[in-house]
């Protein structure tokens, strides 16, 4: 009994918070649960396009995730696609079959990681400059992708009156006004509008074709072999990375306790993201992960909650009945909405996650001082001299270059690794040679740390007294 203690207080913490904030600002919440769409509707429209999934299963097995995320998290954490998945999927047009072995495989070596607490061990031990840079890096990527694929093609007039850079200019503006109006529900005004002009663009007349049906699916080893070599590779770091380490570490910044639920930690992160996919995938739903680039759009737009993603899970499950008889329309109608307005929003998630590398020397994780068990008072925390902070600020500025140059998570965190390393020897070697040449062996340990350079300037002063 007292095993099963813990999660129901917790998943009853988590649902008064829930209750209170949809409550207090109910518009905030809706707004904030359309704040990651930007990333989830071109992938999955593409994705169904070319047959890698099915639209009803996607939207039902998706929808019940989010659901199951907000009520056993309590915060704006999201669902979204596997994007190196989903990029190879859509480039080589993977079969569902396909599509499925790629996501099981990784959900398979995530569950297995954070079983064993390799994944834990792993957040342990990566210095946090490396993680802000992961984080940073995504945010840019982010922000990259928005502007190359969806803004960069578009012109002043045309081809379409309703997707052109003027209602980039206009997004742009009602953006800024949120400056002014925090509690403007930006997000949820774009996508109607969005929805509004897709209804009135010419894609409307011609439906795409879609798959209207839950496929029971059984990959074989062929396929579970290509899936591998092929996408779940290149997927793995970036969920390990990005969709848990980063995510993790995300939350307890935006979302500190005790005013939030406590943030999830890597294993039950991975542990979630292992059975999204397990449950899912095997009826043709696109492989899904957490992210911290979700996580910052839903709260840029206002999300403070499990509520939002509750709302956004809820929609998606009527989305995915209506899609069995109407399945054409749903992927046409999402398919239309301005690239415009899907861009802004996109470019606006992109720069709030990017924004948290600006308490790499601040109040991250690593500096704060805690009073024994109790939660952080979000006041106290580590003084850094001058060398500390432009090591830290030169390892997380490696990360986002590497991460950026090569496109690849997995090259930014071994890169970051390398430089952080790279600062210890370095500080070690100064100590040795200290050493060699007779100094007090307190005064070569350590010898950066403020309180230490005190007692040093101390002792110098009485010598001279």
């Amino acid at each position: 009994m007292s095993i099963l203690a813990n999660p129901f207080s917790r998943l009853g913490k988590n649902h008064r918070h829930n209750v209170q904030t949809l409550k207090s600002q109910p518009l905030a919440e809706l707004s904030g649960s359309l704040g990651d769409l930007g990333t989830l509707l071109p992938l999955m429209t593409a994705l169904v396009v070319t047959n890698s999934i099915s639209l009803p299963s996607t939207l039902l097995f998706t929808g019940a995730a989010n659901v199951f995320t907000g009520l056993a998290f309590g915060i704006p954490l999201p669902v979204q696609p596997m994007k190196a998945i989903a990029a190879v999927a859509i480039a080589r047009k993977f079969t569902m079959e396909e599509n499925a072995a790629a996501g099981l495989v990784v959900a398979a070596l995530v569950g297995i990681f954070s079983i064993t607490g390799l994944i834990n061990w792993a957040n342990r031990v990566t210095p946090i400059p490396v993680v802000k840079g992961i984080q940073v890096g995504a945010g840019l990527s982010l922000c990259l992708s928005a502007g190359t694929t969806m803004l960069k093609p578009l012109e002043w007039a045309g081809p379409w009156w309703g997707d052109n850079l003027l209602w980039t200019i206009a997004a742009v503006v009602l953006l800024l006004v949120t400056f002014v109006y925090p509690k403007l529900p930006y997000a949820l005004i774009v996508f109607a509008v969005g929805l509004i002009f897709s209804a009135l663009g010419p894609a409307s007349s011609n439906p795409v074709e879609s798959s209207t049906s839950i496929p029971v699916l059984h990959p074989s080893a062929r396929d579970f072999w290509y899936a591998t070599s092929t996408a779940s590779l290149g997927q793995l770091p970036l969920t390990i990375l990005n969709s848990v380490i980063a995510a993790s570490a995300l939350a307890s910044d935006l979302l500190p306790s005790p005013s939030y639920p406590s943030a999830p930690s890597v294993t039950s992160l991975g542990l979630s993201v292992t059975v999204i996919n397990f449950v899912g995938c095997w009826f043709g739903a696109m492989p899904a992960c957490h992210g911290s680039g979700g996580l910052a759009g839903q709260y840029r737009f206002g999300a403070r909650s499990g509520s939002s993603i509750i709302f956004l899970g809820l929609v998606k499950f009527l989305l995915g009945i209506l899609a069995f008889w109407s399945g054409d329309h749903i992927v046409t109608l999402l398919a239309g909405i301005p690239k415009s307005l899907l861009g802004v929003l996109v470019l606006a998630a992109g720069v709030e996650l990017a924004k948290v590398g600006e308490s790499v020397n601040t109040d991250a994780r690593d500096l704060r001082e805690q009073n024994g068990d109790l939660p952080w008072d979000g006041k106290t925390v580590r003084d850094l001299d001058e060398r500390d902070r432009k090591e830290r600020f030169m390892v997380m500025l490696v990360t986002v270059a590497a991460i950026l140059a090569f496109k690849n998570d997995a090259v930014g965190f071994i890169t970051g690794l390398v430089w952080h390393w790279g600062f210890q020897g370095a500080r070690k070697l100064e100590a040795w040679r200290e050493e060699r040449a007779g100094l007090p062996f307190w005064r070569h340990v350590e010898h950066t740390r403020p309180e230490l350079m005190r007692l040093i300037a101390q002792e110098e002063s009485d010598t001279v007294a």
